[in-house]
């Protein structure tokens, strides 16, 4: 139906642009934001194991990556579900959704080369890309399963 499709992209759409407003910050803002999230996590694990030594600075660095990761995750699955709701065979559909994840992941590190304090990283390239492939295999795995239960139920 249309109106998938249509949502299906306009979901991709909307993710891309939250995205693109996490780039858009300045280094000193981005940095507060996951400052604030290391923070809650430093909290949480004194609470849980109050004799643990953490290094805050590397659990930062791990919190900072590990958003890259998750947020192309979850856009390597919106993309794979919108090119698959247009009707493109799952091949393609990996294959396209791959292309428009590493190339807005590689336009987004383009974009931060104009945000003040930020810069451009290949790592950040690699790591997103890896977070839009692990999207796309749940998304290629869930269909294998419900495939299997449709499959089951026939017969």
């Amino acid at each position: 139906m249309l109106v998938y499709i249509i949502m299906s992209w306009a979901a991709a759409a909307v993710w891309m642009l939250v995205i693109f407003a996490f780039s858009a910050q300045a280094a000193e803002q981005s940095s507060r934001l996951s400052a604030g999230v290391t923070e809650v996590v430093v909290k949480t694990v004194e609470k849980v194991a109050p004799k643990a030594e953490i290094n805050v600075h590397s659990l930062n660095h791990i919190i900072r990556k590990n958003a890259h990761f998750f947020l192309y995750m979850i856009l390597g699955l919106l993309v794979m579900n919108a090119f698959r709701r247009c009707g493109n065979t799952v091949k393609k559909s990996l294959v396209l959704s791959f292309l428009v994840c590493v190339l807005y992941a590689v336009s987004d590190e383009i974009h931060q080369l104009y945000v003040p304090g930020r810069g451009a990283q290949m790592t950040d390239v690699i790591i997103d890309s890896l977070g839009a492939v692990t999207g796309l295999l749940f998304y290629w795995l869930a269909g294998l399963v419900c495939t299997g239960r449709r499959e089951k139920k026939a017969s």
